[in-house]
Parts: structure tokens; C-alpha cells; sequence
């Protein structure tokens, strides 16, 4: 509840209404998270209901973005315009999505290889590769799955550059390289010049490295992942570990996201309290 805006603020007031220590709203004003409060005669702070407002939505906003973000986007709806506020809270918003489709696609291509995992185990207990991919696509249609594609009959458009690969990540080329020489990402190379190309299966391996970086993971963790996913033996345990930890990625951004609509309301009444 915004508190009554007939008698200055403490800072015990502010941070019993924000949520915030009173060391964490000294703190925060010292960093600019806040306007400067009034002083006092005898040296007090004195605070007024939009400290508490902006220390709301600081509290969302670095949830949300991280507090490096978070101060700036603030900086903005404090001395910036209406647009311009909408525009970085918006920007954050898309960046909250992109993250999570590709979190999506990288579960998508965990259960790619989790059917190709089948289809060798079906193989190797004496199952024709043709009867082990109809047997998948049975089990998909009746589970409501799209049904798997041959592998050997793959679309030269499925085969990506290392360019189009990097753009459909969201990472630079060299990012991929990097990738490359730490074992996470195996393109194939064709031509005399030795051009990287990516197949289906390097660009599921691709989007799964990609989450899990994002995720925060470093690249021996990552290594360890796409090592048991890379063998048959161990395939079950390193997909049942990657679909954790991307499960665990969409429910951080899915919170993330919710700081960010809750964060919004406080930055509303920033902008327009001060009729920008």
C-alpha cells in the first residue's frame, strides 16, 4: 500500500513499505537507484512516495534484467519520456521472450536426439532403421508428437552455414568457432576451403550448448552434457541432466518475466506521477 503522502517519509518508512533494508535504501540512493533524499535541518532524510515507487519497481526490474540494467532502465523512467521508458521496459520484454523460444527449441532438439537414440537402440536389438522410424512415428501420432523425419533423407535446407547458424542463435561466429575448439558443437566440413556446414543433428547439439551457456554453465559442465550425449551408453543420463537444466532455464525466465510485470505498474506511476 502507497503510503500517505501528508507527512514526509523516514527511511525506516520507506524501506518498510519498499521491502528494503534500511542499510539497502541508503545504499540504493548512494548508487542512484533513487532520487537524492531532502535533507532535514538535523540532517534526517527525508523521503517522499515516489522513493518507495522506484524502489518497487528497482526490486522487479533487477529481478528481471539484473541490477546493472535494472538502474538504468529506472534512470530512464525517472528523467527520460513516456517512449522512451515504454521502449526499454519493451526491449527487455522481447529479450525475456527471444530467451525462452530458445530454451524451446533447444527442448525440441533434446527430444530429437532422444529419437535418434531410440532408433539406434531399436537398431542394435535387431529392428530395421525403416521399422525403428515407423515404430516412432506411431508412438509420436498417438502421443500427438510430429513424427520424425528419416535421417538420411535430410533437406539440403536443413543444412545451415556457419553465419545462418550464428544469426539463428543469437551468437557471433566466433562464439561458434570457440564452440568448436572446446568440443561442443561437431560441424561438418565440406569443400577445399573447408567451410563449416551444420546438419540437423549439429544444429541440435548447437541449441542445446547455446541454453545451457545461457543457463549459466561453464563450458567443462557443457562438454559433460554433450559428451553423454553423444554416446549411446550414457544417452539417457545426459539427456534426463540437459532437460533439467533447460526446465530449470524456462522456469528462471518465467519468473524473470513476472518481476518484470509487477515492476511495471510502479514504473507507470513513476512516469506519469512526475507528467512526462
Amino acid at each position: 500500500m502507497t503510503p500517505e503522502v501528508s507527512r514526509p517519509l523516514r527511511t525506516a518508512d520507506v524501506a518498510r513499505e519498499s521491502g528494503w533494508s534500511v542499510q539497502q535504501v541508503r545504499d540504493l540512493e548512494r548508487l542512484g537507484v533513487i532520487p537524492p533524499a531532502t535533507r532535514a535541518a538535523n540532517g534526517y532524510r527525508s523521503y517522499a512516495p515516489v522513493h518507495v515507487q522506484a524502489l518497487r519497481a528497482y526490486r522487479g526490474l533487477a529481478s528481471a534484467a539484473g541490477p546493472v540494467d535494472a538502474r538504468r532502465l529506472l534512470a530512464e523512467a525517472l528523467t527520460g519520456s513516456v517512449a522512451d521508458a515504454a521502449a526499454a521496459v519493451g526491449a527487455v520484454h522481447v529479450r525475456l521472450a527471444r530467451d525462452r523460444d530458445e530454451a524451446l527449441r533447444a527442448r525440441e532438439a533434446l527430444g530429437a536426439i532422444q529419437r535418434e537414440a531410440t532408433e539406434r537402440e531399436a537398431t542394435e536389438d535387431g529392428v530395421t532403421k525403416g521399422e525403428a522410424i515407423e515404430v516412432e512415428r506411431t508412438g509420436a501420432a498417438r502421443a500427438g508428437r510430429p513424427a520424425p523425419a528419416d535421417p538420411a533423407s535430410a533437406d539440403p535446407a536443413d543444412v545451415l552455414t556457419i553465419t545462418q547458424l550464428a544469426a539463428a542463435l543469437g551468437v557471433r561466429t566466433s562464439t561458434l568457432r570457440f564452440w568448436e575448439q572446446e568440443g561442443l558443437v561437431a560441424p561438418e566440413r565440406v569443400t577445399s576451403l573447408r567451410a563449416r556446414q551444420y546438419g540437423p543433428a549439429a544444429v541440435n547439439e548447437a541449441r542445446i550448448v547455446a541454453a545451457l551457456r545461457a543457463s549459466g554453465y561453464g563450458v567443462p559442465a557443457v562438454r559433460d552434457v554433450v559428451a553423454m550425449l553423444r554416446r549411446l551408453p550414457g544417452v539417457d543420463e545426459g539427456i534426463a541432466r540437459a532437460g533439467q537444466i533447460l526446465d530449470r532455464r524456462l522456469d528462471q525466465i518465467a519468473a524473470r518475466t513476472v518481476a518484470l510485470l509487477r515492476a511495471g505498474t510502479d514504473l507507470a506511476d513513476l512516469v506519469t506521477s512526475r507528467g512526462a
